[in-house]
C-alpha cells in the first residue's frame, strides 16, 4: 500500500480537502444526527417531511437531507432558509469541532513543502473559514469553496472542485481530493482528479469500496501521509 501511496502523492502540487472528516469532526460536540432530527422537524413545520421516506427522515447526516429535500422541491426561498438554517448549525459546532488527529501537523507539513490548499466542502464556507482561522491554519487555505444556495450544486455535483482547480491555477492531473465520503469520490471522478479516501472506520472504509474507491488509495490515519511526506524530504 505505501508503494501505491507514493505513486498517488508523487505528481500531487494542489490538494481540495474536505472539511468534515479529513480535517476535522465538526460535530463532535454538536451531534450531526441531533442536528439532522431538528432538520426533519423544521420541514414537518413547513409540510415537507413527506417529500422523506421513513429511512431518509432519520438519516444522520443533515446535508444529506437537505440535499434529499432540494432535489425534490423547487421552493429556492425556502431552501435558501434551510441553508441558512443548517449553516448557523454548523457555526455554533466550530467551537467544538474536534481535530482530526495529525490533520494539523499534515496540512503544516505539506503545505511547508510546497503544496496549496483548497476546502472543497458539503458544509458552508463560513464553517470552514472559522475552523481553520481555530487552528491558526487560515494561512494554509486561501481558497475556501462551500455550499451554496444553488443545494444541487453540492457534491457529488464537482462545482466546488471546478472552482478551487480555477483558483489554484490546476490542473485534474496534478491535483488530489482528500474526501472520506462516496460523494467526494465522485465529484473528483468527474473531473479525473485523483482521489485518497480518508476511512476512520470499517464502516467509512466499506461506504468509500461500495463508491468504487480503490482500497490502496486509502488511509485509516493521516499519519501515514505524514509519514510518508516526511521519508521524502
Amino acid at each position: 500500500m505505501t508503494l501505491e501511496l507514493r505513486d498517488l502523492l508523487a505528481p500531487v502540487r494542489h490538494v481540495l480537502w474536505d472539511l468534515d472528516g479529513p480535517i476535522c469532526r465538526l460535530f463532535a460536540g454538536h451531534p450531526a444526527s441531533e442536528v439532522a432530527r431538528e432538520l426533519v422537524r423544521e420541514l414537518e413545520r413547513f409540510g415537507l417531511d413527506g417529500l422523506l421516506s421513513e429511512k431518509e427522515r432519520v438519516d444522520p447526516d443533515p446535508q444529506t437531507v437537505l440535499l434529499l429535500v432540494a432535489q425534490r422541491h423547487g421552493d429556492s426561498a425556502l431552501m435558501a432558509r434551510l441553508d441558512q438554517w443548517l449553516t448557523e448549525q454548523e457555526l455554533r459546532a466550530v467551537p467544538r469541532a474536534m481535530p482530526t488527529p495529525y490533520a494539523d501537523p499534515l496540512i503544516r507539513t505539506w503545505s511547508a513543502l510546497g503544496a496549496r490548499f483548497a476546502i472543497t466542502t458539503n458544509n458552508s464556507a463560513r464553517a470552514a473559514a472559522a475552523y481553520v482561522e481555530s487552528r491558526q491554519l487560515t494561512g494554509c487555505f486561501p481558497h475556501i469553496f462551500g455550499r451554496t444556495e444553488n443545494l444541487a450544486q453540492m457534491k457529488p455535483d464537482p462545482h466546488c472542485l471546478s472552482l478551487a482547480l480555477a483558483s489554484l491555477d490546476a490542473r485534474p492531473s496534478q491535483a488530489l481530493m482528500l474526501g472520506d465520503a462516496g460523494t467526494d469520490y465522485q465529484a473528483a471522478l468527474a473531473l479525473g482528479v485523483p482521489f485518497l479516501g480518508y476511512a476512520r472506520n470499517q464502516q467509512k472504509r466499506d461506504l468509500l469500496v461500495a463508491a468504487g474507491v480503490d482500497p490502496a488509495h486509502m488511509v485509516g490515519s493521516l499519519e501515514q501521509l505524514l509519514r510518508l511526506l516526511k521519508s521524502a524530504v
